[in-house]
């Protein structure tokens, strides 16, 4: 690929990260849930979910072999199970925190190229999914459809997962990859900040 091209890759990659659709914040009290449509809404409504969860599908590829679907499997599957603790009343402290922390740490990992064991990979992602997952659960009212709130927000997911992948596999032999990585992590702080 020419230097040309790959500046150009860079160039759309970022952007298109930094202007990911955000109508709102996905948290407490952002707004009612009904089932499945709210469900597969809500990742898309807030960016710090929007940027993890893409995140996961770009350092999946990053790391190759077993890890680029056993990454973001791990994250799903986790997330799955944080929702329904969260559904079920269990409340962790730092929830928000923890999301914040995905965001950025998911970034550097991406924008440093970090290369991990497989199973080191979905552990890390799995202490993200987990506070992810518990958002999603506390946040749905008792009279939403429980699992199909799940399944909307988990094929939201995965639909974010692939994008990530898709463009992992399109950025693979450049430097926009890591490019998007940092462009995640600078987020994360300007998100922590309240700037975005």
């Amino acid at each position: 690929m020419t230097t040309k091209h790959t500046s150009k890759l860079t160039q759309a990659l970022t952007l298109g990260l930094l202007l990911a659709p955000a109508l709102a914040q996905a948290h407490p009290g952002a707004h009612h849930v009904t089932g499945f449509t709210s469900g597969l809404a809500h990742p898309m409504t807030g960016m710090d979910h929007l940027l993890a969860m893409v995140a996961v599908g770009l350092w999946a590829v990053q790391l190759g072999g077993r890890a680029t679907w056993l990454v973001p499997s791990a994250f799903a599957g986790v997330m799955t199970l944080g929702a329904f603790a969260g559904m079920s009343g269990l409340v962790v402290p730092g929830v928000e925190q923890g999301i914040m922390l995905s965001v950025l740490v998911l970034g550097v990992l991406v924008a440093a190229a970090v290369r991990l064991p497989v199973y080191a990979g979905a552990a890390i992602v799995s202490v993200f999914a987990l506070f992810h997952g518990m958002a999603h659960g506390m946040e749905m009212p008792e009279n939403a459809g429980g699992f199909s709130y799940v399944a909307g927000f988990l094929a939201a997911t995965v639909a974010l997962h692939l994008t990530g992948m898709a463009l992992g596999f399109a950025a693979r032999q450049t430097a926009a990859l890591r490019v998007s990585g940092g462009a995640i992590a600078v987020s994360a702080v300007l998100l922590a900040l309240g700037l975005l």
